[in-house]
């Protein structure tokens, strides 16, 4: 029996609830929900799939991403919650028996971005949120820092994690990350009305920092769009699509109008990916529906 989730902090603490509440004995397979749309990840019968779209060869799923959602029977569970953590806490509540209700409280808030200002500017004072920044998707080398988080939250403290070596060396990483992204941010942002659009097409490798750091300097939008290459591949745009956490009054739900454009997500949040020669004639739609919404 395998597991298999995405590698961001829900994905993270779903594999820390399945492997104590089932019988674990493969090797965490860590992959992104493109790479199940697109058929290039091979599923076994007795895998448990967690956060990620469905599988019909899968034994069991578990997600909570609306634009997953399917209409026919399945093993596992699905629910529109704050994150997947929650459906699998929820799901095996008696086999957890409780000790996880901290973790999945962090887990709930960090995922469906219900973050205070300062947690948004000040992460390093607040340890779940600062730890999920060092999980990032674009390094497979990252693999065995994945698999340790995944160790150290089933057995330890929040504050005994944060003492990690490896742990403190991403955290002060990220802290540094997030100041150079801050720069990044005010120089490749543009607003068309109430949408930010930061465009990071013209860096060989795209940064990344504080995903929710664009609403703090911007307070006056109340959707983001954030547009990169695919890593080391030009011809592949990313973009991701964020509703305003401060300024709530964007009515799209980002994830169902980013399944038209081979991507997903939540009601306030998703992103996709689609040849770069697309990129012209589908910014402009999006950005179309995001001012009549």
């Amino acid at each position: 029996m395998r597991i298999v989730t995405r590698p961001d902090f829900d994905g993270i603490v779903c594999a820390v609830l399945l492997l104590d509440a089932e019988t674990i004995d493969t090797q965490i397979l860590w992959t992104e929900p493109g790479e199940i749309q697109n058929n290039s990840v091979d599923i076994n019968h007795g895998d448990i799939m967690a956060n990620l779209p469905y599988d019909d060869r899968c034994l069991k799923w578990f997600d909570h991403h609306i634009s997953n959602q399917i209409n026919k029977p399945f093993n596992g569970a699905f629910q529109i919650a704050p994150s997947a953590a929650r459906v699998i806490y929820d799901h095996y509540r008696t086999k957890l028996t409780g000790r996880y209700e901290k973790l999945i409280k962090e887990t709930d808030k960090i995922d469906a971005a219900l973050l205070s200002m300062n947690e948004v500017c000040y992460p390093e004072n607040y340890p779940y949120v600062l730890l999920s920044m060092t999980i990032t998707n674009r390094d497979k080398a990252d693999e065995a820092y994945w698999n340790k988080l995944v160790g150290l939250l089933r057995k330890r403290p929040i504050e005994a994690v944060m003492e990690d070596t490896d742990v403190k060396e991403k955290c002060e990483a990220i802290i540094k990350q997030n100041t150079i992204y801050k720069d990044i941010l005010q120089k490749y942002t543009t607003l068309n009305q109430h949408i930010a659009i930061t465009d990071l097409r013209s860096f060989d490798k795209a940064p990344f920092g504080n995903r929710f750091l664009v609403y703090a300097l911007f307070p006056e939008t109340t959707v983001s769009i954030r547009v990169r290459h695919a890593d080391n591949d030009k011809n592949k745009i990313i973009m991701s699509v964020g509703h305003n956490i401060f300024n709530q009054n964007c009515r799209v739900n980002i994830g169902l109008m980013l399944s038209a454009y081979n991507g997903g997500g939540h009601k306030g949040a998703g992103a996709c990916s689609f040849d770069a020669v697309h990129y012209d004639q589908y910014i402009n739609e999006i950005i179309d529906i995001l001012i009549k919404n």
